[in-house]
């Protein structure tokens, strides 16, 4: 002990030399030594500030970041936890940033191996769960240490409930609240190292905003990401058992870990417990933790505090529609206790739920991290023995970890997920970013993926069957591939399905939902919910008092069907309370939506095979130099409501494979047979005319033309149908195109003004002769086709009658590149044959007019055929 004393004042000294170096110059230099000693003697009860913790922040703005973290990890070693104690919380809040996202931290999220290998390495290291921030941490655990954690920045419905001074539903805030004696504001959680530390770094995926320029980063390559992944792997193994605390000096005992939160032992995860239901905070109590769950204490606490802040965000009126009836009254009496002894009237409850909404959105980083967190879930979950997998075999010598498997997703994942994904559902763009959301549902729905038999069955090409060992996890989880399979419906059918990653959204959950046997079990699931009620007194009174527990414990009651329907009710009933409404998914009113969806799948397949004729059609139409890219485009036809243009030819065919094979396993599910789709095809509408373009969209005729119908605007929305639009104003003031130069086109506009200012009462006479000379005039002074031009707008048609046309010269051709192009590569080829400049212009001059003069015979040969 006295080695170690000695050992520690030895690197104390360096530091209190090096913060009295780099204390600012403001601060009194003698206070560095002589003030602590003075003011502890004066004033026992204050504690003397940490000359460590001075150092250290010294250090993190004079020193570059690979030293500081060599620094920390000596400190780390070779300090007491007394002394690390004062610099814990700095610390934590260097990494991560402070909860108010004021300060960035390391910025883990946008730190990338291949961007910034060295400090990418270093800072992995660091915060490995056996590197140097973890022996911290099992330092300070040891020693019981507690840290104060603010609740104003936890989620809004834990925030809300706490302030009211009602307890959550989670163990995770049992026994931890402090608050002063008013209440109200100044909350706080009183936390031990372990916790204080996955808080922050949890909190920071929500908290901390990404900086500008970091939009393009791979989510999946930043160290924050893989950090999680690496505390998944760690304190959630999928093979052994979870690894013990690193030792906090070498060869000494491990440090003793921190009582679990006061909880029932994990041999009863399956029974209802008190904890699940909300109490005051008056009412914490104390429970010794089972000996044996000091195993996986560290397990458990990562895993709620990563769904509590990462998951349970929505608002208190969705969440008080979960609670039982018994913790609705108790809500309400402690309410009405509360407003009687304020003397003012109680809020009604609505307003009351109002007040608390949390305006969140969640961020595509976020659903993709939530996203790892539930496959590694699963991958944990599966990793049970086959043995171990049937409750009847459930036993005390079970380790704890095991039962911590069985119980993981349905106990502490499966309420708040569901409301997660209810809530991305209903507030995420209707834009291709939902893809993050929708394969963290699908991964969910799949457990299957993720077990060890998965590779096995990866060599069969074909599409195997669902397993019946999966009907139990299909059942307790209803909900999820019900309602939220409802929910997509409705979001699919206002959506552009012509996109298409829109379209791969659509395939993607066909797919998933059409593997064989799964809408079997949907189905099998469905009529176990909405068979009858048997009356049997207690199983009614458990079933509408504790509706939010799991049925692992039923397999002791004899009657299996009865069995699994108490579980499927139990699931839905704790989900979306007592007096919910459930739509069965293989109903009237689902398979309504499914044929609706339908249509607009076959829509968006004759859509997108328009805009590829008419893509073809355009491209065939070009000349030679428009491959080069100097050819003007098409501004009168073409659907600006989806990105097939951008995308090419290769788009339009993964559009109709993805449309063409959702809708086959659409019919495929609910069993849709041709002569049903034909015919709701044909009552849109949707067939195709003689000449295969799309008709007008749905309109009536009015006073001044064509009235969109509300069929029609969605129709035009969706790029379903669209009008043939056409200039018809004057062609000399159409917009400046991006093949033309916007200078040139300008000068050309005023001269060409200029001349038709000058000679307007020659050309006119010129070309009112009936001669060759007239038709050689009129080619080249009057628009074609302009007299044949019928115009659409009442507006236009009064403009055009008050502003006839004359004769006139346009030279804006020669301001296109496409132009300039083509004589640049006629000179360069007359150079070639040895043609100097001005005889090479003649020549043009001269191949123009014997193209002008057949171009004129031709045009009046073919009027007098029309006459």
């Amino acid at each position: 002990m006295t080695t170690f004393r000695r050992r520690a004042a030895e690197w104390r000294s360096p530091f209190l030399r090096r913060a009295t170096l780099w204390v600012p110059q403001w601060f009194p230099k003698v206070a560095v030594f002589n003030v602590p000693q003075e003011a502890a003697m004066a004033f026992p009860h204050l504690q003397q500030p940490s000359f460590l913790l001075a150092s250290l922040k010294a250090d993190s703005v004079n020193k570059p970041f690979a030293q500081r973290c060599q620094d920390l990890v000596k400190v780390i070693e070779d300090f007491p936890a007394k002394e690390l104690h004062a610099i814990f919380p700095w610390l934590v809040e260097s990494i991560f940033g402070s909860l108010d996202g004021v300060l960035v931290g390391w910025n883990l999220r946008c730190l990338q191996g291949r961007v910034s290998p060295v400090e990418y390495s270093i800072a992995m290291e660091f915060l490995d769960p056996g590197g140097p921030m973890m022996k911290l941490v099992y330092k300070l655990q040891a020693e019981d240490y507690k840290f104060d954690f603010p609740v104003s920045y936890l989620p809004g419905p834990v925030k809300a409930s706490i302030q009211e001074r009602v307890l959550p539903d989670s163990p995770l805030y049992h026994n931890k609240v402090q608050f002063p004696p008013t209440g109200g504001l100044g909350l706080n959680l009183a936390l031990n190292p372990f916790e204080y530390y996955m808080f922050f770094f949890a909190l920071s995926l929500i908290t901390q905003k990404p900086l500008p320029g970091t939009l393009h980063i791979r989510t999946s390559d930043c160290a924050y990401f893989i950090l999680v992944d690496r505390y998944l792997s760690w304190f959630l193994p999928t093979e052994g058992s979870v690894l013990p605390a690193l030792s906090s000096s070498p060869g000494g005992p491990n440090p003793s870990p921190a009582p679990r939160t006061p909880t029932m032992p994990f041999a009863s995860y399956g029974l209802h417990h008190t904890s699940l239901l909300k109490r005051h905070i008056s009412h914490q109590t104390s429970v010794n933790a089972d000996p044996a769950s000091h195993e996986i204490w560290r397990s458990e606490t990562l895993l709620q505090v990563f769904v509590e802040m990462w998951l349970h965000h929505y608002s208190l009126e969705m969440y008080q529609k979960m609670q039982s009836p018994h913790a609705k009254l108790e809500v309400l009496h402690y309410r009405l206790s509360v407003s009687s002894a304020l003397h003012s009237p109680a809020q009604p409850s609505l307003q009351a739920l109002h007040a608390y909404q949390e305006s969140f959105t969640p961020t595509e980083e976020h659903v993709l991290v939530v996203r790892l967190l539930l496959k590694h879930l699963h991958a944990f979950s599966n990793s049970l023995k086959p043995e171990q997998v049937s409750p009847s075999t459930h036993s005390h010598a079970t380790s704890p970890l095991e039962e911590f498997k069985r119980a993981a997703v349905p106990r502490f994942v499966q309420q708040k997920l569901y409301l997660f994904l209810q809530h991305c559902f209903g507030h995420w763009p209707l834009d291709a970013s939902f893809r993050a959301v929708l394969e963290m549902w699908l991964s969910y729905l799949q457990p299957w993926r993720y077990a060890p038999e998965k590779q096995a069955q990866s060599s069969d090409c074909q599409a195997r069957c669902v397993s019946e060992r999966w009907a139990p996890f299909v059942q307790e989880n209803l909900l999820m591939y019900t309602k939220l399979f409802v929910g997509f419906l409705s979001r699919a059918l206002r959506t552009d399905l012509v996109s298409p990653k829109n379209a791969l959204m659509v395939f993607r959950v066909a797919k998933v939902f059409a593997q064989p046997n799964l809408a079997e079990m949907i189905q099998k699931g469905e009529q176990l919910f909405l068979e009858p009620e048997l009356v049997i007194p207690h199983r009614q009174h458990r079933l509408f008092t504790a509706p939010t527990f799991t049925g692992s414990f039923l397999s002791s009651w004899p009657p299996a069907v009865t069995d699994a329907s108490f579980k499927v009710k139990s699931h839905v009933y704790s989900l979306e309370g007592q007096d919910c409404k459930y739509t069965p998914m293989f109903g009237p009113e689902v398979r309504t939506l499914v044929l609706r969806l339908a249509q607009l799948i076959t829509q968006a397949k004759q859509t997108a095979k328009s805009i590829s004729d008419q893509c073809g059609e355009s491209t065939a139409g070009r000349p030679f130099l428009s491959w080069l890219g100097f050819c003007s485009t098409d501004t009168n036809g073409s659907y600006a409501a989806n990105d097939l243009d951008e995308m090419g030819q290769d788009s339009v065919r993964k559009t109709d494979e993805y449309l063409e094979k959702a809708l086959e396993y659409l019919c495929q599910m609910f069993r849709l047979s041709e002569a049903q789709l034909t015919q709701l095809t044909l009552a849109l509408g949707t067939t195709q005319d003689e000449n295969g373009k799309k008709q007008l969209p749905d309109c009536v005729v009015g006073e001044d033309g064509l009235i969109l119908t509300p069929l029609g605007r969605y129709q035009i929305i969706n790029g379903l149908r669209r009008f043939d639009i056409e200039y018809q104003g004057d062609s000399e003031l159409q917009p400046i195109r991006s093949y033309e130069i916007a200078s040139l086109v300008r000068v050309l506009f005023r001269l060409s003004s200029a001349i038709n200012r000058r000679f307007a009462g020659p050309m006119a006479a010129l070309c009112s002769r009936a001669d060759f000379l007239g038709s050689f005039c009129r080619y080249h002074l009057t628009e074609p086709g302009l007299a044949d031009r019928h115009l659409l707008s009442p507006v236009a048609r009064g403009c055009a009658a008050r502003r006839p046309r004359g004769p006139r010269l346009s030279l804006r051709f020669l301001g296109s590149y496409r132009t300039l192009l083509s004589l640049l590569l006629a000179f360069f080829v007359a150079s070639l044959f040895c043609i100097g400049p001005l005889p090479c212009a003649l020549l043009l001059v001269l191949g123009y007019l014997l193209y002008a003069v057949a171009m004129t015979l031709l045009t009046e040969r073919s009027k007098l055929h029309h006459l």
